[in-house]
């Protein structure tokens, strides 16, 4: 993988790049769709690359272990071949699920016993077997094993989980050294910033990430119920001490205003389920604001959609006949709405993109981010 930066905003730490990888290069800031089981929910691929205009998405390391399997993911010759995405695919590592699977594990320095929430199977995840998953998987960028703290937990357990985490990505740097891609092209791990939401815990693990000859760096533990001031604050700590010359990647924000104000504190890559899950529960996101479809005020609204929209759903159906399809429950309605929410945020990110490189990112961000949590 390579990183490249291409502008910088003279306002904040916000900057553009471009990210080139074995299956096609992606520009930065970029906003990564989540499908977490090979399945971005209620769009089909196609839809994904020529309507939304996605150029990475996101794997689940857990779900996929468990459903399809890795034996049906190797012998179809990885997970790009298997779903028909010939483009970047990034893959967690599965600690998150891991994490929210707190009644159902058993944690050790080794690694984690869980059961499965399908059918309560145990299972074991080591730094180790995690990487030789994530090869069979075969995703361009993969995510060092690491535990995911709660929002609230107190110091001392947050101290014992990142100096854990730590522990098990030096176990994840030497087992990826020490292995080679299965199916001929080039992966690159990035290590996970811990510390929950205490600065000196940020800055000790952003530092020991640093000190690691990785591609690019990931910020975990954020967007898990703290406040967003909070999120901002610790995001803002580590960016100030990660090398400028990699990729950083805010793992699970966030709302379209958490996206803007990362931007701006100097991330370049994200993921979130918020478009796709509140699309399918019929909330719409838009530049003036956030639509509740199913309001009773949108029953005779026969206009578009979005007429600011950038995506074809917007101009071809309106409001009340979305409202028709949630309320009949018709499948429809959840792919329309999908369609529309997802090229909302990656079209929202690659205007950021291009008022970074303009030079009036910052004046940008503060108009659009007094008007996106309005309720429409």
């Amino acid at each position: 993988m390579y990183f490249q930066l291409t502008a910088e905003d003279n306002n904040s730490r916000a900057r553009a790049g471009k990210i080139s990888t074995d299956h096609g290069d992606f520009e930065t800031p970029v906003f990564m769709p989540v499908g977490t089981a090979g399945s971005v929910k209620a769009i089909t691929q196609q839809d994904l690359l020529e309507s939304v205009k996605a150029r990475i998405i996101l794997g689940n390391t857990y779900h996929l272990y468990l459903r399809p399997g890795l034996e049906v993911i190797r012998n179809a010759g990885g997970l790009h071949k298997f779903m028909g995405w010939n483009n970047p695919i990034l893959t967690d590592s599965g600690g998150y699920q891991v994490y929210s699977l707190a009644q159902r594990r058993k944690l050790s320095n080794e690694g984690v016993w869980f059961q499965s929430h399908i059918d309560g199977s145990r299972h074991f995840f080591s730094p180790e077997n995690v990487i030789d998953i994530q090869r069979i998987i075969g995703a361009d960028i993969i995510m060092a094993f690491d535990e995911c703290t709660p929002y609230p937990c107190d110091y001392d357990y947050a101290r014992k989980s990142m100096e854990l985490t730590h522990k098990w990505l030096a176990r994840c740097c030497k087992h990826f050294d020490s292995t080679n891609s299965i199916y001929g092209h080039k992966q690159t791990l990035y290590p996970i910033v811990q510390g929950s939401i205490y600065k000196d815990l940020r800055e000790k693990s952003a530092h020991t990430v640093s000190e690691y000859n990785s591609e690019g760096i990931a910020i975990g533990g954020l967007s898990v119920g703290e406040p967003h001031d909070i999120m901002y604050e610790m995001t803002d700590v580590v960016c100030s001490i990660l090398p400028k010359d990699k990729p950083r990647y805010l793992m699970g924000v966030g709302t379209p205003e958490n996206l803007l104000e990362c931007i701006s504190l100097g991330v370049d890559m994200f993921d979130c389920v918020m478009p796709t899950r509140n699309a399918r529960n019929g909330m719409l996101f838009t530049k003036n604001g956030i639509i509740n479809i199913l309001n009773e005020k949108w029953k005779f609204d026969y206009s578009t959609i979005d007429p600011d929209g950038v995506s074809y759903v917007d101009k071809f159906y309106s409001k009340a006949y979305l409202r028709h399809l949630f309320i009949s429950k018709e499948i429809l309605g959840p792919m329309i709405a999908t369609v529309h929410n997802l090229t909302f945020y990656i079209s929202l990110i690659n205007e950021a993109r291009n008022k970074i490189h303009n030079g009036n990112f910052a004046n940008w961000k503060k108009i659009m981010n007094s008007k996106l949590s309005n309720r429409l």
